[in-house]
């Protein structure tokens, strides 16, 4: 059997747009031989839908779209596409669920089995589990049909969540082969843990499995595509782009063996971000960004990637001195412009700085200046990028890494403020390994950029370290404490001090109101802040 891969970018809730999307990709697979065209999990309403699908006509209106791409199938080939559908039954109003459509043939539905409720997901909210398994007959072959979750196994799970093994019990009653309909959201290390898991289910099972993956971005979530077909030894018979829009048409008796792509870990940050960048701006009708440029690294990577993601004409980059900027940053914030070809604006706050703190002098008189003083210059900067976004219509890219967004060492409606972060998810270190890797060729980060120490330059000769522990130690504590979940306790019997751990933890917990207000983040890691991490604000734990 001839299967067709339609790896498409589909946008959450343009029914219409998502219609095109299918037909026109179905149209080019079927037209070169396709038997069976696959489509990623929900591509009609796009992924995740989230409480769109309780408005009252969202899913009256997704129903009416399966029903003309129905009226479009041919004869040849037929079409799995993802959608939500009505559950007519007990619990959850819906299923997640695919649509079988074939041509002149009743449509049938498979509803998803196993739905996730852990990081980033919520489909128990809106959607009722499969009530039966069973496989399909689809041109004269018993397939089973499954959503995304029902082949992850409990060996790539967080832990043993479900009772239910949809594919052992498709594999009982029959079926050839397996095929996937996924959205699988992105983090570092992602594919070639997917691959390695489909290849093993296949090995177990002695099927071909057939697993087509959405791409691109939706609000938080980056979808890699990296769609796959494994034989049933489980060796890979082929690999979609990754971060792209692919097709392929797969037969399921092929025998060749390709080896897995592996990229580098900065290529696939690089390109997971650009993806998430270029897609936020687009699916909500920006055409342009605006950014603060310090001359520090984190600026220059957030100015590479919206360079890169939306062209460097529709990229702003603005620098805004006081007299505590030294000269080099300013000319680094010049230099990183000039190699990318951007937008370039220097506006100067010190006049604004000065005139706030003549507002005050009163109201502060004998007072010592302090982070009060500090935390003016980005609200001023913050305000001035604000008003070019009003002014231009360009979306604020904010520039912060997770190191500093984890400890607060960041300013609330200051350099926090901003339409997306970009960087949000990427620490410390692996910003400077990034940086490192988009200079591979030429310079275009300035190598006095990456090479000085990271300041705020908010006082005279202020320095990161001032304040935070050395990055490797921080950023190592960090992902012990929001990654993997560790008490200070358990870190600190990792060998750490444990005045740095209590120090880091207590930040941690302390800037979560900071962190409810901040911009929404694209999230490149297994566990970021905003939507798979829910810690309350107002709490006394301390472990």
């Amino acid at each position: 059997m001839k299967i067709g891969f339609a790896q498409i970018n589909t946008i959450v809730g343009d029914l219409a747009g998502n219609l095109d999307r299918v037909r026109e990709s179905y149209d080019r697979l079927a037209s070169a031989g396709a038997e069976v065209v696959l489509t990623p999990e929900l591509c009609v309403t796009g992924y995740p839908p989230q409480d769109l699908v309780f408005k009252s006509r969202f899913v009256p209106e997704t129903l009416e779209i399966v029903q003309k791409l129905h009226a479009l199938v041919r004869p040849e080939c037929a079409l799995l596409v993802g959608f939500v559908d009505r559950n007519e039954g007990r619990g959850k109003p819906f299923h997640n669920a695919a649509a079988i459509l074939e041509a002149g043939k009743p449509l049938r539905k498979i509803h998803k089995s196993l739905l996730p409720t852990y990081d980033v997901f919520d489909e128990d909210r809106y959607f009722e589990p499969a009530s039966q398994v069973a496989p399909v007959e689809i041109g004269g072959k018993k397939i089973g049909v499954t959503i995304c979750e029902d082949i992850w196994t409990e060996h790539y799970l967080p832990r043993p969540l479900y009772d239910v093994e949809p594919v052992r019990a498709l594999m009982e009653q029959g079926a050839e082969l397996i095929v996937n309909l996924s959205a699988s959201p992105f983090h570092l290390h992602k594919p070639g843990i997917r691959r390695e898991m489909v290849g093993a289910l296949a090995r177990a099972y002695k099927r071909p499995i057939f697993y087509c993956n959405a791409i691109g971005g939706n609000d938080q979530l980056i979808f890699d595509g990296n769609s796959i077909a494994v034989s049933a030894s489980g060796e890979l018979i082929t690999q979609l782009k990754s971060f792209a829009e692919d097709e392929a048409i797969i037969d399921s008796a092929e025998k060749v063996h390709v080896d897995l792509r592996e990229r580098p870990l900065a290529q696939d940050l690089f390109d997971a971000l650009s993806l998430g960048l270029r897609d936020y701006l687009y699916k909500c009708n920006f055409k342009s960004a605006v950014l603060g440029l310090s001359g520090g690294i984190d600026s220059a990577i957030v100015a590479v990637l919206a360079a890169n993601a939306l062209g460097p004409k529709c990229v702003t980059g603005v620098a805004m001195p006081t007299q505590y900027s030294s000269p080099g940053s300013v000319e680094d914030a010049r230099a990183v412009a000039k190699s990318l070809g951007i937008n370039y604006l220097e506006i100067p706050i010190t006049k604004t700085f000065a005139a706030f703190r003549e507002q005050f002098a009163e109201i502060f008189r004998g007072k010592p200046e302090d982070i009060t003083e500090e935390n003016l210059q980005p609200r001023i900067r913050a305000t001035t990028l604000m008003a070019l976004s009003n002014k231009f219509g360009h979306l604020v890219l904010s520039t912060g890494n997770k190191s500093e967004l984890a400890v607060g060492y960041c300013t609330i409606y200051g350099d926090m403020a901003g339409g997306l972060a970009v960087i949000s998810d990427v620490p410390k270190t692996l910003v400077y390994d990034l940086a490192r890797w988009i200079n591979r060729d030429r310079e275009i980060i300035p190598r006095s950029t990456i090479e000085k120490p990271p300041s705020a330059e908010l006082k005279p000769d202020q320095k990161d370290s001032d304040t935070l522990p050395p990055y490797k130690v921080l950023d190592e504590i960090l992902r012990l404490y929001v990654e993997e979940n560790l008490s200070a306790r358990d870190i600190i019997a990792h060998g750490f001090e444990e005045e740095v751990v209590r120090w880091v933890a207590r930040r941690v917990d302390l800037n979560e109101y900071k962190r409810e207000q901040a911009a929404p983040g694209l999230k490149v890691t297994t566990r970021a802040f905003g939507l798979g991490r829910r810690m309350p604000i107002a709490q006394k734990y301390v472990g």
